[in-house]
Protein backbone atom coordinates (compact mmCIF):
# COMPACT_ATOMS: atom_id res chain seq x y z
CA UNK A 1 0.00 0.00 0.00
CA UNK A 2 1.11 3.59 -0.74
CA UNK A 3 2.13 6.03 1.63
CA UNK A 4 0.31 8.69 0.64
CA UNK A 5 -3.24 9.48 -0.31
CA UNK A 6 -5.17 12.28 -1.83
CA UNK A 7 -6.99 14.41 -0.11
CA UNK A 8 -8.93 17.66 -0.10
CA UNK A 9 -7.71 20.24 2.52
CA UNK A 10 -8.86 23.96 3.33
CA UNK A 11 -5.89 26.07 1.96
CA UNK A 12 -7.41 29.01 4.05
CA UNK A 13 -10.34 30.09 5.21
CA UNK A 14 -12.80 31.38 2.38
CA UNK A 15 -15.08 30.43 -0.41
CA UNK A 16 -15.30 27.32 -2.33
CA UNK A 17 -12.52 27.76 -4.67
CA UNK A 18 -9.90 27.31 -1.18
CA UNK A 19 -10.28 23.41 -1.42
CA UNK A 20 -7.26 22.07 -2.56
CA UNK A 21 -6.28 18.72 -3.53
CA UNK A 22 -2.97 17.58 -1.92
CA UNK A 23 -1.02 14.41 -0.65
CA UNK A 24 -1.38 13.64 2.71
CA UNK A 25 0.75 10.66 4.71
CA UNK A 26 -1.74 8.10 5.37
CA UNK A 27 -3.15 7.57 9.18
CA UNK A 28 -2.53 5.07 11.17
CA UNK A 29 -4.89 3.51 13.64
CA UNK A 30 -4.77 3.86 17.24
CA UNK A 31 -6.21 1.59 20.39
CA UNK A 32 -10.09 1.58 19.58
CA UNK A 33 -9.74 2.99 15.48
CA UNK A 34 -9.78 1.85 12.32
CA UNK A 35 -8.66 2.66 9.33
CA UNK A 36 -10.94 3.63 6.41
CA UNK A 37 -10.55 3.43 2.87
CA UNK A 38 -13.03 5.74 1.51
CA UNK A 39 -15.55 4.98 -1.46
CA UNK A 40 -17.69 7.73 -0.40
CA UNK A 41 -17.67 10.99 1.57
CA UNK A 42 -20.77 12.69 2.20
CA UNK A 43 -20.99 16.45 2.42
CA UNK A 44 -22.23 18.44 4.91
CA UNK A 45 -23.46 22.02 5.83
CA UNK A 46 -21.20 22.03 8.99
CA UNK A 47 -18.07 21.38 6.31
CA UNK A 48 -18.81 24.33 4.13
CA UNK A 49 -19.21 26.35 7.73
CA UNK A 50 -15.29 24.80 8.34
CA UNK A 51 -14.13 26.41 5.39
CA UNK A 52 -15.26 30.03 5.94
CA UNK A 53 -13.66 29.85 9.13
CA UNK A 54 -16.78 29.76 11.19
CA UNK A 55 -16.53 25.73 12.44
CA UNK A 56 -13.04 25.30 14.09
CA UNK A 57 -12.89 21.24 14.17
CA UNK A 58 -11.82 19.76 17.60
CA UNK A 59 -8.25 19.68 18.80
CA UNK A 60 -7.80 16.25 18.25
CA UNK A 61 -9.82 15.91 15.47
CA UNK A 62 -8.70 15.70 11.45
CA UNK A 63 -7.61 19.06 9.76
CA UNK A 64 -9.33 18.18 6.94
CA UNK A 65 -13.09 18.20 6.10
CA UNK A 66 -15.85 15.63 6.07
CA UNK A 67 -17.96 14.17 8.77
CA UNK A 68 -19.06 10.61 7.07
CA UNK A 69 -17.83 8.10 4.61
CA UNK A 70 -18.63 4.86 3.86
CA UNK A 71 -15.68 2.45 2.42
CA UNK A 72 -13.93 -0.83 3.69
CA UNK A 73 -11.91 -1.31 6.78
CA UNK A 74 -8.49 -1.40 5.62
CA UNK A 75 -6.42 -2.01 9.28
CA UNK A 76 -7.70 -2.28 12.78
CA UNK A 77 -6.07 -0.68 15.81
CA UNK A 78 -5.17 -2.19 19.11
CA UNK A 79 -8.80 -3.56 20.95
CA UNK A 80 -10.98 -3.71 17.85
CA UNK A 81 -13.03 -6.37 18.19
CA UNK A 82 -16.35 -5.75 15.94
CA UNK A 83 -13.99 -5.37 12.70
CA UNK A 84 -11.98 -6.93 10.71
CA UNK A 85 -10.51 -5.72 7.50
CA UNK A 86 -11.91 -6.15 4.66
CA UNK A 87 -15.75 -5.20 6.27
CA UNK A 88 -17.51 -2.55 4.49
CA UNK A 89 -19.24 -0.09 6.48
CA UNK A 90 -20.40 3.43 7.43
CA UNK A 91 -18.85 5.84 9.60
CA UNK A 92 -19.49 8.91 11.75
CA UNK A 93 -15.97 10.64 11.35
CA UNK A 94 -14.51 13.20 13.79
CA UNK A 95 -13.27 14.77 10.65
CA UNK A 96 -11.19 13.68 7.48
CA UNK A 97 -13.80 12.66 5.01
CA UNK A 98 -12.42 14.32 1.99
CA UNK A 99 -9.69 11.80 1.75
CA UNK A 100 -8.90 8.24 0.27
CA UNK A 101 -8.38 7.25 4.14
CA UNK A 102 -9.78 8.21 7.04
CA UNK A 103 -9.69 7.44 10.83
CA UNK A 104 -12.59 6.85 13.14
CA UNK A 105 -13.51 5.27 16.16
CA UNK A 106 -14.74 1.48 15.64
CA UNK A 107 -17.23 1.87 18.15
CA UNK A 108 -18.53 4.95 15.58
CA UNK A 109 -18.82 2.41 12.28
CA UNK A 110 -21.96 0.42 11.26
CA UNK A 111 -22.88 -1.81 8.83
CA UNK A 112 -23.51 -0.77 5.09
CA UNK A 113 -27.61 -1.63 5.55
CA UNK A 114 -28.53 -5.05 3.69
CA UNK A 115 -29.64 -4.49 -0.07
CA UNK A 116 -27.83 -0.54 -0.15
CA UNK A 117 -24.83 0.89 -1.90
CA UNK A 118 -21.63 2.33 -0.79
CA UNK A 119 -22.40 5.54 -2.32
CA UNK A 120 -26.21 5.55 -0.48
CA UNK A 121 -24.87 4.56 2.69
CA UNK A 122 -21.75 7.11 2.84
CA UNK A 123 -25.15 9.88 3.26
CA UNK A 124 -26.36 8.07 6.74
CA UNK A 125 -24.26 8.62 9.67
CA UNK A 126 -24.37 12.74 9.95
CA UNK A 127 -27.80 13.05 9.66
CA UNK A 128 -28.94 9.24 11.22
CA UNK A 129 -27.05 10.45 14.24
CA UNK A 130 -28.09 13.86 14.48
CA UNK A 131 -32.25 13.24 13.55
CA UNK A 132 -32.16 10.01 16.29
CA UNK A 133 -30.17 11.97 18.88
CA UNK A 134 -32.43 14.97 18.59
CA UNK A 135 -35.57 14.13 17.74
CA UNK A 136 -36.48 11.21 19.22
CA UNK A 137 -33.92 10.82 22.28
CA UNK A 138 -33.52 14.87 23.20
CA UNK A 139 -36.78 15.81 21.98
CA UNK A 140 -38.72 12.64 22.69
CA UNK A 141 -41.07 12.81 19.74
CA UNK A 142 -43.78 10.29 20.47
CA UNK A 143 -46.15 8.58 18.10
CA UNK A 144 -49.24 11.24 17.10
CA UNK A 145 -47.26 13.93 18.27
CA UNK A 146 -47.21 17.15 15.54
CA UNK A 147 -43.70 17.46 14.70
CA UNK A 148 -41.97 20.54 12.56
CA UNK A 149 -38.97 20.03 11.03
CA UNK A 150 -37.17 23.21 8.87
CA UNK A 151 -35.36 22.75 5.66
CA UNK A 152 -37.18 19.64 5.03
CA UNK A 153 -35.53 19.42 1.88
CA UNK A 154 -32.12 18.82 3.09
CA UNK A 155 -30.28 16.08 4.16
CA UNK A 156 -31.83 16.49 7.87
CA UNK A 157 -34.91 17.33 6.82
CA UNK A 158 -35.67 14.39 4.39
CA UNK A 159 -34.39 12.01 7.29
CA UNK A 160 -36.45 13.67 9.86
CA UNK A 161 -39.23 13.69 7.81
CA UNK A 162 -39.29 9.46 6.50
CA UNK A 163 -38.11 8.06 10.31
CA UNK A 164 -41.00 10.42 12.16
CA UNK A 165 -43.36 9.41 9.72
CA UNK A 166 -42.45 5.84 9.82
CA UNK A 167 -42.57 6.26 13.43
CA UNK A 168 -46.25 7.72 13.53
CA UNK A 169 -45.99 11.09 13.97
CA UNK A 170 -47.87 13.79 12.14
CA UNK A 171 -44.89 15.20 10.05
CA UNK A 172 -45.02 19.31 9.34
CA UNK A 173 -42.45 21.25 7.08
CA UNK A 174 -41.25 23.98 5.38
CA UNK A 175 -39.32 24.26 2.03
CA UNK A 176 -38.48 27.15 0.11
CA UNK A 177 -40.15 26.05 -3.35
CA UNK A 178 -42.86 24.16 -4.61
CA UNK A 179 -40.78 21.29 -6.47
CA UNK A 180 -39.28 20.87 -2.19
CA UNK A 181 -42.71 20.93 -0.83
CA UNK A 182 -43.51 18.25 -3.21
CA UNK A 183 -40.56 16.10 -2.66
CA UNK A 184 -41.23 16.79 1.50
CA UNK A 185 -44.86 15.13 0.61
CA UNK A 186 -43.79 12.02 -1.13
CA UNK A 187 -41.37 11.11 2.02
CA UNK A 188 -44.13 11.00 4.68
CA UNK A 189 -44.94 15.08 5.54
CA UNK A 190 -48.78 15.59 5.75
CA UNK A 191 -48.12 19.26 5.08
CA UNK A 192 -45.19 20.99 3.66
CA UNK A 193 -44.91 25.03 3.71
CA UNK A 194 -43.62 27.51 1.34
CA UNK A 195 -42.17 29.83 3.22
CA UNK A 196 -41.96 32.09 0.41
CA UNK A 197 -45.89 32.12 0.37
CA UNK A 198 -47.34 30.60 3.96
CA UNK A 199 -46.60 31.71 7.83
CA UNK A 200 -45.54 28.73 9.58
CA UNK A 201 -46.61 30.09 12.60
CA UNK A 202 -50.07 30.65 11.25
CA UNK A 203 -50.49 27.29 10.05
CA UNK A 204 -49.31 25.67 12.96
CA UNK A 205 -51.12 27.24 15.31
CA UNK A 206 -54.24 26.67 13.54
CA UNK A 207 -53.43 22.63 13.66
CA UNK A 208 -52.90 23.28 17.28
CA UNK A 209 -49.28 23.65 18.12
CA UNK A 210 -46.30 21.76 17.29
CA UNK A 211 -45.80 19.25 19.68
CA UNK A 212 -41.49 19.06 18.64
CA UNK A 213 -39.99 21.54 16.52
CA UNK A 214 -36.17 20.92 14.93
CA UNK A 215 -34.72 24.00 13.71
CA UNK A 216 -31.50 24.93 12.02
CA UNK A 217 -32.27 28.37 10.96
CA UNK A 218 -32.19 30.16 14.15
CA UNK A 219 -32.30 34.19 14.03
CA UNK A 220 -35.85 35.29 13.83
CA UNK A 221 -36.82 31.41 13.22
CA UNK A 222 -36.39 31.02 17.47
CA UNK A 223 -39.21 33.27 18.63
CA UNK A 224 -41.61 31.97 15.47
CA UNK A 225 -40.95 28.57 16.75
CA UNK A 226 -42.12 29.66 20.55
CA UNK A 227 -45.22 30.91 18.68
CA UNK A 228 -46.15 27.89 16.90
CA UNK A 229 -45.54 25.45 19.79
CA UNK A 230 -48.43 23.65 21.53
CA UNK A 231 -48.28 23.96 25.61
CA UNK A 232 -45.97 21.59 26.94
CA UNK A 233 -44.00 21.67 23.27
CA UNK A 234 -40.49 21.42 22.87
CA UNK A 235 -38.15 22.94 20.79
CA UNK A 236 -34.47 21.73 19.97
CA UNK A 237 -32.12 23.64 18.18
CA UNK A 238 -29.25 22.23 15.90
CA UNK A 239 -27.68 25.14 13.77
CA UNK A 240 -27.88 28.75 13.04
CA UNK A 241 -28.33 29.33 9.76
CA UNK A 242 -29.71 32.65 10.37
CA UNK A 243 -27.61 33.53 13.40
CA UNK A 244 -27.72 32.21 17.29
CA UNK A 245 -29.18 35.02 18.58
CA UNK A 246 -32.67 36.18 18.89
CA UNK A 247 -35.14 38.78 21.18
CA UNK A 248 -37.64 35.75 23.08
CA UNK A 249 -40.32 36.58 25.58
CA UNK A 250 -39.48 34.14 28.31
CA UNK A 251 -43.05 34.24 29.84
CA UNK A 252 -44.58 32.41 27.01
CA UNK A 253 -41.99 29.59 28.08
CA UNK A 254 -43.05 29.79 31.69
CA UNK A 255 -46.64 30.17 31.56
CA UNK A 256 -47.03 27.26 28.35
CA UNK A 257 -43.95 24.92 30.14
CA UNK A 258 -42.18 25.15 26.83
CA UNK A 259 -38.61 23.12 26.78
CA UNK A 260 -36.06 24.97 24.46
CA UNK A 261 -32.69 22.50 24.57
CA UNK A 262 -30.30 21.73 21.56
CA UNK A 263 -27.08 20.01 20.78
CA UNK A 264 -24.18 19.56 17.78
CA UNK A 265 -22.97 16.38 17.12
CA UNK A 266 -19.26 16.91 16.47
CA UNK A 267 -17.77 18.23 20.08
CA UNK A 268 -19.76 14.72 21.94
CA UNK A 269 -18.08 12.45 23.69
CA UNK A 270 -16.76 8.97 22.03
CA UNK A 271 -18.87 7.57 24.32
CA UNK A 272 -22.41 9.54 23.87
CA UNK A 273 -21.47 9.19 19.66
CA UNK A 274 -21.39 5.13 20.45
CA UNK A 275 -24.09 5.07 22.22
CA UNK A 276 -26.14 6.92 19.51
CA UNK A 277 -24.47 4.06 16.82
CA UNK A 278 -26.35 1.53 19.19
CA UNK A 279 -29.26 2.65 18.90
CA UNK A 280 -29.53 3.43 15.21
CA UNK A 281 -28.53 -0.30 14.73
CA UNK A 282 -31.31 -1.35 16.74
CA UNK A 283 -34.12 0.94 15.91
CA UNK A 284 -33.23 2.15 12.81
CA UNK A 285 -31.07 -0.27 10.61
CA UNK A 286 -33.89 -2.43 10.51
CA UNK A 287 -36.02 0.34 8.70
CA UNK A 288 -33.48 1.10 6.09
CA UNK A 289 -33.04 -2.57 5.60
CA UNK A 290 -37.04 -3.36 5.17
CA UNK A 291 -36.84 -0.22 2.82
CA UNK A 292 -39.19 1.92 4.66
CA UNK A 293 -36.57 4.64 5.04
CA UNK A 294 -33.98 5.65 2.64
CA UNK A 295 -31.33 8.30 2.07
CA UNK A 296 -32.50 11.06 -0.65
CA UNK A 297 -30.04 11.20 -2.97
CA UNK A 298 -29.45 14.88 -4.53
CA UNK A 299 -25.79 14.56 -6.54
CA UNK A 300 -22.88 13.16 -6.99
CA UNK A 301 -19.28 14.56 -7.44
CA UNK A 302 -15.24 13.19 -7.82
CA UNK A 303 -13.43 13.94 -4.96
CA UNK A 304 -11.59 16.39 -7.27
CA UNK A 305 -14.52 18.03 -7.47
CA UNK A 306 -14.91 19.04 -4.16
CA UNK A 307 -15.46 22.77 -4.95
CA UNK A 308 -18.72 22.43 -7.07
CA UNK A 309 -19.95 19.96 -4.86
CA UNK A 310 -19.54 23.07 -1.86
CA UNK A 311 -20.78 25.41 -4.58
CA UNK A 312 -24.21 23.40 -5.00
CA UNK A 313 -24.14 22.76 -1.39
CA UNK A 314 -24.42 26.30 -0.98
CA UNK A 315 -26.73 26.85 -3.90
CA UNK A 316 -29.48 25.98 -1.47
CA UNK A 317 -30.40 24.22 -4.63
CA UNK A 318 -30.00 20.46 -3.82
CA UNK A 319 -32.96 18.16 -2.49
CA UNK A 320 -31.17 15.81 0.20
CA UNK A 321 -27.70 14.19 -0.02
CA UNK A 322 -24.55 15.40 -1.76
CA UNK A 323 -21.52 13.05 -1.92
CA UNK A 324 -17.99 12.53 -2.95
CA UNK A 325 -17.09 9.76 -5.11
CA UNK A 326 -13.44 9.14 -3.18
CA UNK A 327 -13.08 5.79 -5.09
Amino acid sequence: MSQTMRAIEISKPGPADVLQMVDRPIPQPGPGEVLLKVAYAGVNRPDVLQRAGLYAPPANASDLPGLEASGTIAAIGAGVTDWVEGDEVCALLPGGGYAEYVLTSAAHCLPVPRGMGLKQAACLPETFFTVWSNVFQRGGLQAGERFLVHGGSSGIGTTAIQLASVLGARVFTTAGSDEKCAACLELGAERAINYHAEDFVDVMRAEGGADLILDMVGGDYIARNVKSLADDGRLVQIAFLQGPKADLNFAQVMMRRLTITGSTLRPQSDLAKARIAQALRKEVWPLLEAGRVAPVMDSTFLLSKAVAAHQRMESSGHIGKIVLDVS
